[in-house]
């Protein structure tokens, strides 16, 4: 397989509490750095995301609230993910939402005009162009095509997979089509989030205590907008229900 020619870049993926870039936030990082079409490092992370996750991302997942009990906070180790991506091209399928996730996770983390741009290599938009019309293109799907099958949703197996597919749409259309592989500018416009609000504290306060909830954490130290998300989970019943999963 000739695969020199691959730019080089890391290869990334994330796993989230939700799809939602303002209010989820990252669980887990999984990345490979490609140099010269090999990988030459890796990185694998766990993060607290300092509010429970539900029993739908745990079996989507595989990562249960114990797993990210007592791991770092983004904010504790974005010096060590920074400095693992550099200033390389980020290499993802759909990398477009993972981008928006690190853009919003890293301008959280740092003081007010920190920058992150970054270049892109969207595997999910080489599958689009280059596999048949009739075949669905996420990664499992995509992988499929080629004859791999793998265990989806963990961040470290989807980096894998998406380095599998990388290299066999390159190997196939990489050498007549090398435009297409070339790293784009990534776009999202971020927002930098706000503390908790005094009234969402006393809203929390109060729901625990009607509920008859103990937190295990410290609901003060949260997000404006990770607070409404417990919020809603105390008052439709979720949050006891993960809980006991």
């Amino acid at each position: 397989m000739n695969t020199v020619n691959l730019p080089d870049g890391v290869v990334v993926d994330l796993e989230t509490t939700g799809l939602h870039v303002r209010s989820d936030r990252i669980i887990e990082i999984g990345a490979l750095r490609l140099r010269g079409g090999k990988v030459t490092d890796t990185l694998s992370v766990l993060i607290d995301p300092g509010f429970p996750i539900t029993e739908h991302i745990t079996d989507l997942t595989g990562i249960t609230p114990q797993m990210l009990r007592g791991k770092e906070k983004f904010a504790e180790c974005a010096d060590r993910v920074l400095s693992f991506l550099g200033e390389d091209p980020l290499i993802g399928h759909r990398i477009t939402t993972d981008y928006a996730f690190l853009k919003k996770a890293f301008v959280d983390a740092y003081p007010k005009g920190f920058v992150f741009e970054r270049t892109g290599i969207d595997t999910l938009k080489l599958a689009r162009t280059f596999l048949p019309a009739d075949e669905k293109k996420n990664l499992s799907a995509a992988c499929n095509h080629y004859g791999l099958t793998f265990p989806p949703h963990r961040a470290m197996e989807d980096a894998k997979a998406t380095l599998f597919l990388l290299e066999k749409l390159w190997e196939e259309f990489g050498e007549k089509n090398p435009e297409a592989f070339a790293p784009k500018p990534l776009r999202y416009a971020v927002k930098r989030d706000t503390p908790i609000m005094k009234k969402q504290i006393d809203q929390i306060e109060r729901l625990i205590m009607e509920k008859g909830i103990i937190l295990d954490f410290d609901p003060s130290g949260m997000t404006k907008s990770s607070a409404s998300r417990l919020i809603d989970q105390i008052r439709s019943g979720q949050y006891d229900k993960d809980k006991e999963s």
